[in-house]
C-alpha cells in the first residue's frame, strides 16, 4: 500500500507540474506576443514621427556637433573652447575657471557696477527665457533649471557684449587682459557648441542705454574678421598686370550695374542664429546674387584636368585678387581676354585661428536642422582644388590673394589640404566658373599663344617695343614702295 501510495502521489505530483509548465508556457507565449505588438507600436509611431521632422525648424537651434565630426584627431583642439565657456554646453568644466572670473568682469564693465541694472536685465531675460529655450536643442539644456539657465545667459551675453566693444575699440588695457586671453578667447566665440542665441544680444544692446555703439562694434568686430587690408597701390599701367586690369574693367562693367540694381531692391534679412551665422553670412555676402554660377546650356562637367595654381599658369591662367573694395568669398571670377585667361580670387589672410574658424563653419553648415548652399565648404572645396604644394601658396601670396601669417608656405598647403579633406561641396557654386577654366585649360592653340605673350609682351614696354619695330617696318615698306614707283 504504501508503495501504491507513493507512486500515485508521484503521478499526482507529475500531473499537477505538467499543468503548471503548460500553463507557465502558454501566459509567457501570450506576454511575448503582447511585447511584440507593443514593440511594433513604438517603431511605426517612430517612423511616423520622423515623417513630421522632415520640415527644419527655422532657424536651426543651437546644438551639439554631428557625430560624423566627433572621431576627428584634434576634436577637443579644433571645436571646443580654449579658454572661456559661452552657453550652456560646456558650462561648469574645471579647466574654464579663469575664464568664468573674465566673464564676470565683463560683465561688471556691461552693466556699470549696478546692482539694479542686473536685477532688471535678470527680470527681463527671465521674461523671454521660454522663448530663449526654444533656440536650444532639447538635450543641450535638460539639465539646467530656469533659474540657472537665465543667470548663464546673463552673464555670458553681458561679456560677449562688452568683449567685442573692447574688442573694436581697442580698450582691453582698461581691463588688465593678456593678450593670449584675448587671443583664445576671439577663436572661442565662432566655435559651434560656443553659440548663445543672437535675439539676447539684440535685446541686451536694446535694453542698454549705448545700443548705437554696441551695434557699431559688433559690426565693426565682424568686418575686421572678414576683411583682408588691400594692397599697396600700384599703377597698372606700369605693370606686366595692365592687361589683367583692362580685362577686370571691362568684365565688371555690366556685373556692377547689375548689382547696384539688386542692391536698391535687396530686402533686410533676418537677424542671425548666432556670431557664428552672423561672421557666415558676412564673408559670404548672401546679401548679393553671384554669377559663379551661371546657369548655361552647355554640359557642366563635374571634374577637373588640372590640379594646381602652377598647371593654370602654364596653360596661360593668371590668378589675380579681385578688384573689389568690399569683396566676399563668392566673388570669384573667370575672364578670357583674347588667349590669356583670369581667375580672380578674394583676399584671404591664413593665422592660428583660420583652422578652427573654418571648421566650425563647416560643421555649422553641416547641421541636419540648417538648410543652406553650403557656400563655406564649397569656397574650401574649391580653394582646396589650386592648392597642392608649397608653390602654389606662394603664387597665391604674390598675388595679393593669399596673407600668410601663419608659418611656411607648405605649411598653409598642409592646413586647406587638410581642411579640404572629406567634403560634399555644392556642385552647382562655381560651376560655371570651372566649365571656363576647364574649356581655356584644354584648348592647346590656346596655350601656346598665351606663352607667346608672356614671352615677349609681358609688360607694356615690351608691346610698345614691338609697336615700334611694326611702325618702323611698316614706314620702312612705305617709303621704298614710293621710290621705285617714282623712279623714271
Amino acid at each position: 500500500m504504501a508503495g501504491k501510495e507513493h507512486v500515485v502521489s508521484m503521478e499526482g505530483i507529475f500531473r499537477i507540474e505538467g499543468g503548471v509548465t503548460s500553463s507557465g508556457v502558454t501566459e509567457n507565449a501570450q506576454t511575448y506576443s503582447i511585447s511584440i505588438e507593443s514593440d511594433l507600436e513604438a517603431r511605426i509611431d517612430a517612423v511616423i514621427e520622423a515623417g513630421k521632422n522632415l520640415t527644419p525648424s527655422s532657424p536651426p537651434k543651437i546644438q551639439k556637433f554631428i557625430f560624423l565630426l566627433r572621431d576627428h584627431k584634434d576634436f577637443q583642439k579644433l571645436y571646443e573652447p580654449r579658454a572661456v565657456s559661452l552657453g550652456p554646453i560646456h558650462y561648469g568644466s574645471e579647466k574654464y575657471k579663469l575664464g568664468e572670473k573674465y566673464k564676470l568682469m565683463l560683465t561688471s564693465v556691461f552693466v556699470k557696477g549696478s546692482k539694479e541694472m542686473i536685477n532688471d536685465l535678470h527680470k527681463k531675460i527671465g521674461k523671454k527665457i521660454k522663448e530663449l529655450k526654444e533656440c536650444f536643442e532639447k538635450e543641450v539644456i535638460e539639465g539646467y533649471k530656469d533659474e540657472d539657465l537665465i543667470w548663464l545667459l546673463l552673464v555670458d551675453g553681458c561679456a560677449i557684449l562688452q568683449y567685442i566693444d573692447c574688442a573694436a575699440n581697442n580698450s582691453f588695457e582698461e581691463l588688465k587682459i593678456k593678450p593670449d586671453s584675448l587671443a583664445f578667447t576671439q577663436q572661442d566665440l565662432f566655435l559651434l557648441e560656443n553659440q548663445l542665441p543672437y535675439r539676447l544680444l539684440n535685446w541686451l544692446m536694446t535694453w542698454s542705454a549705448n545700443e548705437c555703439k554696441l551695434r557699431e562694434s559688433i559690426d565693426t568686430y565682424i568686418n575686421n574678421l572678414a576683411t583682408v587690408p588691400p594692397p599697396d597701390d600700384q599703377s597698372a599701367i606700369f605693370s606686366w598686370k595692365w592687361l589683367s586690369s583692362l580685362s577686370w574693367r571691362c568684365s565688371q562693367y555690366a556685373e556692377n550695374k547689375k548689382e547696384e540694381s539688386l542692391q536698391s531692391k535687396a530686402k533686410r534679412q533676418e537677424d542671425p542664429v548666432h556670431l557664428l551665422d552672423l561672421l557666415r553670412t558676412r564673408l559670404l555676402d548672401n546679401h548679393q546674387r553671384r554669377n559663379n554660377s551661371e546657369k548655361s546650356n552647355e554640359k557642366v562637367q563635374t571634374w577637373q584636368s588640372y590640379r594646381n595654381v602652377q598647371e593654370l599658369q602654364a596653360a596661360g591662367i593668371h590668378v589675380e585678387r579681385t578688384k573689389k573694395k568690399n569683396s566676399c568669398l563668392r566673388d570669384i571670377y573667370f575672364t578670357t581676354p583674347g588667349c590669356l585667361g583670369y581667375l580672380w580670387l578674394p583676399p584671404i589672410s591664413v593665422e592660428d585661428s583660420t583652422r578652427p574658424k573654418f571648421l566650425n563653419l563647416i560643421a555649422y553648415e553641416m547641421c541636419l536642422d540648417f538648410q543652406n548652399d553650403f557656400g563655406i565648404t564649397s569656397y574650401i572645396s574649391f580653394l582646396d582644388s589650386l592648392i597642392d604644394e608649397a608653390n602654389d601658396v606662394k603664387m597665391l601670396r604674390k598675388a595679393g590673394i593669399l596673407y600668410n601669417c601663419l608659418g611656411s608656405d607648405q605649411h598653409v598647403a598642409e592646413l586647406f589640404n587638410e581642411i579640404g579633406t572629406d567634403l560634399v561641396p555644392n556642385s552647382e557654386i562655381y560651376s560655371y566658373v570651372r566649365l571656363q577654366i576647364q574649356k581655356h585649360y584644354k584648348n592647346q592653340l590656346m596655350t601656346c599663344l598665351a606663352q607667346v605673350y608672356h614671352d615677349h609682351f609681358n609688360s607694356p614696354w615690351t608691346f610698345l617695343a614691338f609697336f615700334g619695330a611694326l611702325l618702323a617696318l611698316a614706314l620702312t615698306v612705305v617709303q621704298t614702295w614710293y621710290a621705285v614707283k617714282s623712279t623714271p
